[in-house]
């Protein structure tokens, strides 16, 4: 089978189609013909070594995201069948309950996704909604999943919460998406006026340029009408995190979910004493929560924002693009 693999050293500079010899299930597996992948911030970090040891070894297929349609199952498997398109979980062993640090991650530092088959416990994929095409399926284990525990981990966003996104990419749009199926008002803050309209048109209740408005702290909490935000998906990290404790509500809740601005944390303790805020990591989240998401995809017809369709010998070009953080949802890969 054709495969994309990082070999010889971590580099992107070492990342090239290579061949592996196909892969057959054993007791319990199913085997995938690959549809389709797509792309996280977490992979341009990979052929970097950007997790250390945690990364993985080398030859190591990366991204992490992908759908596929079973083609053939080992002995004892029940949950799909052959001819059923499944996305694989990213934390493969993560069915439920907390997470465990033994738990393994697609695309580093276990095999991913940019092959034309792939092998998998069949305890570790997740069925998809007919409605979704393969690019839009292939969106959905970590992005979706993401954006969905973090707003089901806050037991008390109720409708009318005021909630905030932080940026335009795969996570927040989909944050954007099911704040607004659970009757949430959502205010979105990006560095693009157009990107901020694209929102708008998904939903969005609000934004603010944060380019053009650095103290957005402020002006999210003048939308509240001063009284700050239930919920705040923090997706900065670094720079934005002190921002968005100033703007969430006494009592509300932070969920940190990316470091996009850089991964130290500097803030005024006292302040999230005041404030009794809740603060959250999210880790994407496990299989029963994915199974969760998919009914309620199902059930709303909520459609995921694909941005560009790379084919699978562009995976480099489609690299270079998330870099370049031109797109507006998500980036995907045609196997």
């Amino acid at each position: 089978m054709k495969v994309f693999q990082i070999q010889d050293d971590w580099s992107m500079d070492n990342l090239r189609i290579a061949q592996r010899p196909d892969p057959k299930p054993g007791p319990g597996e199913v085997l995938l013909r690959m549809k389709a992948a797509s792309l996280n911030y977490r992979d341009l970090l990979v052929p970097l070594r950007g997790y250390g040891a945690h990364t993985g070894t080398l030859p190591l297929i990366p991204v992490s995201d992908g759908v596929g349609e079973v083609i053939e199952t080992g002995v004892g498997v029940t949950r799909v069948k052959v001819g059923d398109r499944v996305c694989p979980c990213f934390r493969q062993g993560w069915i439920d309950g907390p997470p465990d640090p033994s738990y393994r991650n697609l695309g580093g530092p276990i095999d991913g996704t940019m092959s034309e088959l792939m092998c998998l416990p069949a305890e570790g994929v997740v069925k998809v909604p007919a409605y979704l095409s393969d690019e839009q399926a292939a969106t959905l284990p970590c992005a979706a999943l993401t954006a969905w525990s973090a707003l089901r981990m806050d037991e008390r966003l109720a409708p009318g919460a005021r909630v905030l996104v932080q940026g335009t990419g795969g996570v927040a749009l989909f944050a954007l998406q099911f704040a607004k199926l659970m009757g949430a008002q959502v205010t979105v803050i990006s560095s693009s006026d157009e990107k901020i309209e694209r929102a708008r048109a998904l939903g969005a209740d609000a934004a603010v340029n944060y380019r053009t408005t650095p103290d957005w702290a402020k002006a999210t909490r003048d939308i509240t009408d001063g009284q700050g935000y239930d919920h705040i998906l923090e997706l900065g990290g670094e720079q934005t995190l002190p921002q968005s404790l100033l703007c969430v509500r006494t009592g509300g809740a932070i969920t940190i979910i990316g470091v996009l601005s850089g991964a130290k944390m500097s803030l005024e303790v006292g302040r999230v004493v005041m404030k009794q805020a809740r603060m959250f990591g999210i880790g994407v989240g496990h299989r029963n929560g994915f199974d969760a998401m998919m009914r309620a995809l199902d059930q709303h017809r909520l459609v995921p924002v694909v941005d560009r369709v790379f084919e699978f010998d562009a995976l480099k070009d489609a690299f270079a693009y998330l870099k370049s953080a031109a797109h507006f949802g998500k980036i995907c890969i045609r196997h």
